[in-house]
């Protein structure tokens, strides 16, 4: 195909998104702010910390827009300092709340970018759309071009990354980490207008920019859709118009008719400055059949849209064209230092950027910082790819049918107890999970249900009733028998001592059983214990304390509490696995009231659920059950 049936062909077929709608010479300013739409963390903080690096006084993202949300607020970093970031719940409020951001910046899915981009387009205040989504359909993309058009917006996307004017305002994810900010030199501005389809090529182009001339003054990615909000050819003549602006650089790609553009602009002497550039998909030739490369408009179709026709229309044009791709960073080279050359170029005096704070993740992972940790965790690890209950995996407690008694012993002891330790623990759970609903644990949690208190609630306020006269025994009685045992005191000794002490005996006494109405808890017990505990010591001293104080009263027995607390000093001498020092540790520490704790809180969210199940109404103590005894005092 000669040049000449290519001209015509392109001057019939091509059509440049800016025709009647020229776009503004200036995007962005040191000055720009940004409204985020459906934000990304890393991307909010990247833009923070650019602008840091930059030196602006103020940060670029002045909103976050999270629909459905309540509001709030999100911290980020503004260099040394926390910045608080309104977030809002649609694209009005943020516009209202936040009226010198001229730029939307759209991070929503293809499903969703269309309904939101109308919604920023109809805002006065947003200039600038730039729009993420990829995959967002050709007629969805065209609507929006139109729609631009009329309300005088200039949209970058779809499928773009965005772009950057160094040392004033960067889009997003647009040319990486801070690392590659600082080695591109893009905290500072340069003098090369540069546009391209490829985002992820444009990031390679900086740092040909920032090695080959001063550096860029903006770049932009307009995306690789077949239908893109701006051209090519529209950024080319904007970076005309800047005279900060000394050169042009393109990174085309095969397929559609951008490039042609740019061509007929230079052919009608539009476009002055020297412009480098290459079309890239030159590979396609070798292909026998069509080849559809990454971009939704990379497509090798006719002649005219293929790489080598577009890079000799825009060689005839008067662009430089190098030879291959690989040649392109010399020819950007030479033409920039015959701009410096014949004076039109100064180079530019190197500032130092300010210092930027590593995050602390990052710190630590770099191994620069060292922070003593907050919390010791011994006996759960969540880490990995599976939970560790002292260092058994999740799957295997499971799997090994591990009763709750198992996980109980790893959790609250480390360690795998012996079958008859753990079935002894569930034992004491079933036997202490209820006692009827007068006893106080069960009564506050009754009339919380019943004054429309949520569960958590309900069974708090039973737990917290749970102490020295409820429930609460079993330590305290299993730290005096121990002391007692111990020290070998008589059993006349022990009670005696504790009565001149004025002390009640903790485990000894109950309101309802006597020795002539044993509790059948006690006795189930003390029948496990004998049939499975190599030792019970503790326990047969603990009745022959019970033989002395039923000499004083018939209700003075062991009770539930001290049954469990002396079996469970016997039980962790039986199993042979705990260290005297580990078990006087485990009284102390106060272990052994945990069983009544989770055993009675079974009990206690039964009654909570009972009387919610019944309805019943608010509680209401009867007044003959009250004496009332008011006498007037005495003045």
């Amino acid at each position: 195909m000669t040049s000449a049936v290519i001209d015509q062909e392109v001057s019939s077929t091509f059509t440049p998104s800016s025709q009647g709608n020229q776009l503004p010479a200036r995007l962005f300013s040191k000055q720009s702010q940004a409204l985020i739409y459906n934000y990304k963390e890393a991307a909010v903080q990247r833009m923070l910390d650019f602008d840091n690096v930059s030196q602006r006084d103020t940060p670029s993202v002045a909103g976050l827009i999270h629909p459905g949300s309540d509001g709030g607020f999100y911290k980020a970093f503004f260099g040394f300092k926390e910045l608080v970031i309104p977030v809002f719940n649609s694209v009005k409020e943020a516009c209202q709340a936040c009226p010198n951001a001229d730029v939307f910046l759209n991070f929503a899915s293809h499903r969703s970018a269309f309904g939101s981009s109308v919604k920023a387009i109809q805002e006065p205040t947003l200039r600038t759309i730039v729009i993420i989504a990829e995959g967002m359909p050709e007629n969805e993309a065209r609507s929006l071009i139109s729609m631009a058009k009329k309300n005088g917006k200039v949209i970058i996307g779809p499928a773009t990354v965005g772009g950057i004017q160094a040392g004033a305002f960067k889009i997003g994810n647009t040319a990486g980490t801070i690392d590659n900010i600082l080695a591109c030199k893009l905290y500072r501005s340069g003098s090369v207008g540069f546009v391209s389809k490829s985002g992820g090529l444009s990031n390679e182009m900086y740092n040909v920019l920032s090695r080959t001339t001063d550096g860029i003054y903006e770049g932009i990615a307009i995306g690789g859709d077949a239908f893109p909000g701006s051209t090519l050819t529209d950024h080319v003549t904007r970076f005309e118009k800047l005279p900060e602006v000394k050169m042009i650089v393109i990174l085309g790609e095969l397929g559609g008719w951008d490039e042609y553009g740019v061509v007929d602009a230079l052919k009608r002497g539009e476009i002055t400055k020297p412009v480098c550039a290459w079309v890239s998909g030159t590979v396609a030739k070798i292909f026998p059949t069509e080849v559809q490369f990454g971009h939704a408009g990379a497509k090798s179709g006719g002649e005219s849209e293929s790489a080598e026709m577009k890079n000799k229309a825009l060689k005839e044009a008067g662009a430089i064209v190098p030879q291959s791709f690989e040649d392109f960073s010399n020819a950007i080279s030479q033409t920039y230092n015959k701009l410096v050359a014949a004076g039109h170029v100064k180079p530019v005096e190197e500032p130092t950027p300010p210092e930027l704070p590593l995050d602390f993740k990052t710190a630590v992972k770099a191994g620069k910082v060292r922070k003593p940790t907050s919390i010791i965790s011994t006996i759960c690890d969540d880490r990995g790819e599976e939970l560790t209950y002292a260092g058994v995996p999740i799957s295997t407690i499971c799997d090994e049918q591990y009763c709750v008694g198992d996980v109980i012993g790893l959790l609250w002891f480390k360690r795998r107890l012996p079958e008859y330790a753990s079935k002894f623990i569930e034992m004491c759970l079933k036997l202490v999970a209820d006692h009827g609903p007068c006893v106080s644990g069960a009564h506050n949690t009754i009339v919380a249900a019943r004054a429309g208190k949520d569960l958590v609630s309900s069974l708090v306020s039973g737990l917290l009733t749970i102490g020295p006269r409820f429930g609460g025994a079993i330590d305290d009685s299993a730290r005096c028998f121990k002391d007692a045992h111990d020290r070998k005191l008589s059993a006349e000794q022990f009670v005696e001592g504790m009565k001149q002490k004025g002390k009640r005996i903790p485990g000894i006494g109950h309101l309802i059983k006597s020795a002539d109405d044993i509790d059948k808890r006690v006795l189930l017990l003390k029948d496990y214990a004998k049939k499975h505990f190599s030792s019970s010591s503790y326990l047969e001293y603990a009745l022959e304390v019970e033989k002395y104080t039923l000499q004083k009263a018939n209700n003075l027995i062991l009770n539930v509490d001290g049954c469990i607390g002396v079996l469970f000093l016997d039980l962790l001498h039986s199993c042979g696995l705990f260290k005297k020092e580990e078990i006087e540790e485990i009284v102390n520490v106060g272990y052994l009231n945990g069983f009544f704790i989770v055993g009675r809180s079974i009990g206690l969210i039964g009654h909570a659920l009972d009387q919610k199940r019944m309805k019943q109404p608010l509680y209401r103590h009867p007044w003959e059950d009250v004496l009332y005894d008011t006498t007037p005092a005495d003045y």
